[in-house]
């Protein structure tokens, strides 16, 4: 196989286990699994998450709940469990087949008492059926023969870092070779069953059993292992939800376990059928790089990360920042969806674009609630949000050991002020539409969500009477070193623009859809002075500006601030934030991610280069681009194409790309930067491939890094594909 279609990791590092973890998660875009080893090992953290199963859990409101364990397949050498870190490990290898999403793990080991086995697992979670997941243990004795046992788990007790979210509702098995094990959220009362079915193969007698240890129910399957020939096991599981299946998931799990393995070996037969789901999915959203093969690799897992987190048949639940891959987060959404993966899918599988939209839409009654709570009119998205769209960031967390401001715990405000999130969703909107040219989901839809949080932001507007402009006072912007600043640039700007769209709509609507029109106008309250208030907003909202007037400034005030030269800083591990702490970092004009340079890359359309240069001087030298947001490096290499600085821009690419591959960040272990791979495409597309979506069409002006030989992807414009490719000239 083509080795740019591979992750391959070639040695057991035990220090970074829980990186490696979220690196080899697997999934399908209903369910994933982190990358822990199927027999075990002290200290690992498994989690199988899937989309919407929440739970209430302290501090955090809610969570993603670690689903009951699906994968253990542990194999005993005589009296002796296989683990990595006891015995002797000869050689080890596990590779990620990002082509067909098998992840493979093979490595030669000796026990204690001298035996030598050869072990290979390999296993997927279907794409062709998302309620299928499926592991193979191959096992080949070296030097000796004697006996082998297989212990094939299901085990519901599992927790999310001490918290346990499920309560055993009934175990059981069918015979001595299928066991089921139906679990109940305590809280929210989701139920779930997993089935498993163990077959063997390659050996004349097997003695299978059941054990209904509480909680986990097990298959023992033990054999005659011979010197030199392989035995090979087959786990498949079936795994259903109350929300696939109402109360039935132990019918609807068994039945599709009976279906899928009723024909002999399943494995390969199964892996058939995603393969071909996973070939489908590649050939629109493969990006090619010829002539980087670092590049290549590590843009591919990227993506590989986005299609296994994306839903596609469920238009009530979205992708959260770590996708499933981890805990972090807890499994919230934020404006990482919107604004920095929603723009892969919305050029490459607009289906899932659109279920991403309509999961806001589903929860516009959460952001009236949250505008209702503030005492505005209107849709306010929440900052954090889950299953209701309720606000569900958490107000205070406990402060990380050693924290320069000597708090136990730290007040976060990002769920009270961070507001531009409802503008990030109209922007969301807007841009799908005008990639697909669907004007289905835009009157259905979409223009309800824009024209609703343009009522909230035409209430939440303040008049300064004394300097004659409108503003927007204690705010935090993306760049979340500063809080409780006043005129942010980015929520002021944007804010403008989404005011601007929402009048646009209006227009439009009466033309296309009038019936909409009527009765969007009736319900929202647009009355004509409405209109007219946000016309003033518009016309006389505060946008900030250097003398020279080609810098914005990043919120009232930022220039004031007190300037730091971050070279002064080094070496560090840690952003600067955690290094001098909230309250002195809230004080200086260091970054953790440049507003200014955000805006510009999301409305290219509206400045100049000049303009971009201008701010890209002033904002870049001051932004935490190492420790800072993961977000920054991607979308900052965009606008180092467009003002031509292809050096950098490679350099700030690849800093994105690699972040977990390479756990840039020192945090991998919670789980994969989502919008960092979101971003990273952008950079790709937007910035080396130069391409713009105007309103005539899409446009390119690519600037490739000087060593790429070729770029070459394909994008949906408005239904119909187009396949972009960009050459440099061969070298002389």
């Amino acid at each position: 196989m083509d080795h740019t279609w591979l992750v391959r990791e070639t040695e057991f590092r035990r220090p970074a286990l829980r990186a490696q973890e979220a690196v080899f998660t697997i999934g399908n875009g209903y369910v994933s699994t982190r990358g822990t080893f199927e027999e075990g090992l002290i200290g690992d953290l498994s989690a199988t998450l899937i989309h919407g199963i929440f739970d209430n859990a302290p501090l955090v409101v809610t969570e993603l709940a670690n689903a009951p364990d699906w994968l253990p397949l542990a194999p005993r050498i005589g009296d002796e469990p296989v683990q990595l870190d006891v015995g002797a490990l000869l050689h080890y290898e596990r590779v990620l087949y990002l082509q067909n999403g098998v992840l493979a793990r093979t490595f030669r080991w000796r026990s204690g008492t001298g035996q030598t086995v050869d072990i290979r697992y390999e296993r997927f979670m279907s794409l062709a059926d998302k309620n299928v997941l499926v592991v193979r243990c191959q096992i080949t004795p070296v030097d000796f023969s004697g006996p082998i046992t297989l212990h094939a788990t299901l085990d519901g007790n599992v927790d999310n870092a001490g918290l346990p979210h499920w309560n055993k509702v009934e175990q059981g098995h069918t015979d001595q070779q299928t066991i089921f094990l139906q679990s109940a959220t305590r809280a929210t009362g989701i139920m779930l069953c997993e089935a498993a079915r163990l077959q063997v193969e390659g050996t004349p007698e097997v003695d299978y059993a059941v054990y209904q240890r509480e909680n986990v129910p097990t298959i023992t399957a033990r054999f005659r292992g011979e010197q030199g020939q392989t035995i090979t096991a087959e786990k498949v599981v079936t795994l259903f939800t109350s929300y696939d299946a109402g109360r039935n998931t132990r019918t609807a799990a068994l039945a599709k376990l009976a279906e899928v393995t009723g024909q002999g070996p399943a494995y390969d037969r199964l892996l058939r059928a995603s393969a071909q789901a996973w070939a489908t999915y590649w050939a629109d959203s493969d990006v090619e790089i010829v002539g980087d093969d670092e590049a290549q690799v590590a843009t591919r897992y990227m993506l590989f990360q986005l299609l296994i987190a994306a839903p596609r048949d469920d238009e009530y639940v979205s992708i959260g920042a770590k996708t499933l891959s981890g805990f972090g987060y807890r499994g919230h959404v934020f404006w990482d969806t919107e604004i920095f993966i929603l723009p892969f899918f919305t050029f490459t599988q607009p289906q899932i674009a659109r279920n991403l939209l309509l999961y806001r839409y589903h929860t516009l009654g959460g952001a009236h609630r949250k505008a209702q709570e503030g005492g505005y009119k209107g849709a306010q998205y929440p900052w954090e949000s889950a299953l209701t769209g309720e606000e569900v960031t958490p107000r205070w967390v406990p402060a990380p050991a050693g924290h320069p401001d000597g708090q136990q715990q730290v007040r976060v405000w990002t769920g009270d002020i961070e507001i531009h999130i409802s503008s990030d969703i109209a922007y969301a909107v807007w841009h799908y539409w005008r990639g697909t040219g669907d004007d289905a989901v835009m009157i259905q839809y979409g223009a309800e969500m824009i024209l609703d949080t343009a009522v909230f932001w035409g209430c939440r507007a303040e008049w300064d009477t004394r300097a004659e402009h409108y503003e927007f006072t204690d705010v935090i912007g993306p760049d979340e070193y500063h809080e409780h600043v006043d005129n942010n640039f980015f929520t002021n700007y944007l804010a403008r623009w989404h005011l601007q769209r929402a009048l646009d709509l209006t227009e439009w609507l009466r033309q296309h859809a009038p019936a909409k029109a009527d009765e969007l106008t009736e319900r929202l309250g647009l009355t004509p002075a409405v209109c007219d208030h946000w016309r003033h907003i518009i016309d006389r909202l505060y946008i900030g500006r250097a003398p020279d007037g080609k810098v914005f400034e990043q919120f009232e005030g930022y220039f004031r601030r007190r300037d730091v030269n971050l070279a002064t800083l080094e070496p560090r591990h840690c952003s600067v934030q955690a290094l001098l702490g909230l309250k002195a970092t809230n004080e200086t004009q260091v970054l953790k991610q440049p507003d200014v340079l955000m805006l510009l890359s999301l409305l290219p359309e509206e400045f100049d280069e000049a303009t971009i240069q201008a701010n890209w001087d002033y904002y870049t030298p001051r932004t935490d681009l190492t420790y800072g947001s993961s977000l920054a490096p991607g979308i900052q290499a965009i606008l180092a194409t467009r003002i031509g600085d292809l050096d950098m821009a490679y350099h700030l690419y690849m800093q994105a790309a690699l972040v977990d591959l390479k756990d840039l960040r020192l945090n991998t272990e919670h789980g994969i930067h989502g919008a960092t791979a979101g971003a990273m495409w952008q950079a790709v597309v937007f910035g080396f491939g130069g391409l713009r979506l105007t309103d005539q069409g899409i446009t390119a002006s690519p600037r490739l890094p000087a060593h790429w030989q070729r770029l070459r992807f394909k994008l949906f414009e408005r239904g119909q594909p187009r396949e972009f490719v960009f050459e440099n000239p061969p070298p002389s």
